[in-house]
């Protein structure tokens, strides 16, 4: 897949469909990601949460990209989870390109209408909550995938669909393993 072109708008919107026909539930986490320090990538098979922390070893707790008020870094954005729909299609080169950089990977439906913000999600031993933040795609995005792939994510009536995947805050400390299955708790 090396030096293919990044994704046109035509391919996005050829390729919408499929995304939004991804699993309403049940979707087993496929890839699991740190980002111990501004574009590093770490691939685990196990991560550990805490509701206090994040996740021990990234960068949210000391670089986060969305604090509150007092300087803290926001709850909402310890986790993103980027469904794989998404991912294949707008990262093309896999040895040129780095990786979206999202906790999970998983082949779920992120849209509001299937996970309202406060939405509840089991996956491994822990527990997320669905944030209100919207994930609109950093400037980092439209220069790895292309502007047509930012611009895709906020174009009218997408912001709705989370294209670029979910933000969550951990509201129950566990750990969560490849394989284990994001089960929304209702």
């Amino acid at each position: 897949m090396t030096g293919r072109a990044q994704v046109t708008a035509e391919e996005l919107a050829a390729g919408l469909p499929h995304v939004l026909a991804a699993p309403k539930d049940g979707a087993a986490v496929e890839m699991l990601c740190l980002r111990p320090a501004y574009n590093e990538r770490r691939f685990v098979d196990r991560i550990t949460l805490t509701r206090a922390g994040g996740i021990p070893g990234e960068r949210w707790s000391s670089a986060p990209w969305l604090r509150l008020p007092d300087g803290s870094p926001h709850p909402g954005i310890q986790v993103s989870i980027l469904p794989r729909r998404v991912m294949d299609l707008v990262w093309r080169d896999r040895e040129g390109t780095p990786h979206p950089g999202d906790t999970f990977v998983a082949d779920l439906d992120t849209s509001e209408a299937n996970l309202p913000t406060g939405t509840l999600l089991a996956v491994g031993s822990a527990v997320l909550r669905v944030s209100e933040v919207f994930n609109d795609a950093c400037v980092k995005w439209k220069v790895r995938y292309g502007s047509a792939a930012k611009d895709w994510i906020t174009a009218p009536g997408h912001p709705p669909l989370r294209l670029r995947g979910l933000l969550c805050s951990v509201e129950t400390d566990g750990e969560v393993a490849n394989g284990d299955v994001i089960r929304t708790l209702r």
